[in-house]
């Protein structure tokens, strides 16, 4: 039997991790020049780090994403931030009754409250091609047994700098098995294997984040034009082995 290390964290430690990262976020801003007068509020919830509010230019929202994912004990950093003015445009994948922001758009293979367009996830997506700035895949890549499509997909809709925010149930957590509907087990390794080892000539991606929390794992990914750089050895050794 192979005992497995990670276990998820209590509701009582998630309530004070949450309470510790607020303090800590709380305490960056105090002093760090470059976040002064920045209209980004920042929620932790179980470990999340979720982010609203409006910048200026996308930079900015680089860096506040960049500076919350350093904080030990994000598992994500989830956004919902408007750029110059312009609210993003956020789609809810496989979502169900319930979405991560009520105004998002939400697609589901069935039909039900909070699904504004039915569509089959597992073939082409009904959005334009950079028409979409984040794209929530939550609980939804377990269920597909091949879910590169959709994954591909999404790097066609996503605008650059845009993000896919996935999670997923950590294959090492009773969760994963659980469920007879899921058809794949997922690892954060997972993610280095989309971002760094698919084969020349397919859509690349960028890790912002990565985590697993010991029951579920966390990636938010940008897309990559065909000629930039994959992601450092340095960067890459943030999240994964």
């Amino acid at each position: 039997m192979v005992a497995l290390a990670q276990t998820p964290p209590s509701a009582d430690r998630l309530r004070a991790i949450d309470e510790f990262l607020a303090e800590a976020w709380a305490d960056q801003v105090r002093h760090d020049d470059r976040l002064r007068g920045l209209s980004v509020e920042v929620r932790f919830d179980r470990g999340v780090a979720h982010l609203s509010g409006d910048v200026a230019e996308p930079a900015e929202l680089r860096l506040v994403r960049d500076l919350v994912g350093r904080l030990a004990g994000v598992y994500g950093v989830w956004c919902r931030v408007g750029i110059d003015g312009r609210a993003p445009v956020v789609v809810d994948l496989g979502c169900g009754p319930t979405k991560q922001w009520s105004s998002n758009l939400g697609l589901d293979i069935y039909p039900a409250p909070g699904v504004n367009a039915v569509a089959d996830l597992s073939g082409s997506l009904p959005l334009a091609d950079n028409s979409v700035d984040v794209l929530f895949a939550v609980h939804i890549l377990e269920h597909l047994i091949d879910f590169l499509p959709l994954v591909d997909e999404c790097h066609r809709v996503l605008r650059p700098g845009g993000v896919l925010h996935v999670m997923s149930p950590w294959w090492g957590h009773v969760n994963a098995v659980a469920d007879p509907t899921h058809v794949r087990l997922m690892d954060v390794q997972t993610f280095k294997g989309i971002c760094q080892g698919r084969p020349p000539g397919t859509p690349r991606w960028y890790p912002l984040h990565a985590g697993c929390d010991g029951a579920s794992i966390f990636a938010d990914l940008t897309p990559l034009p065909p000629d930039a750089d994959l992601a450092s050895k340095p960067h890459l050794a943030r999240f994964f082995d």
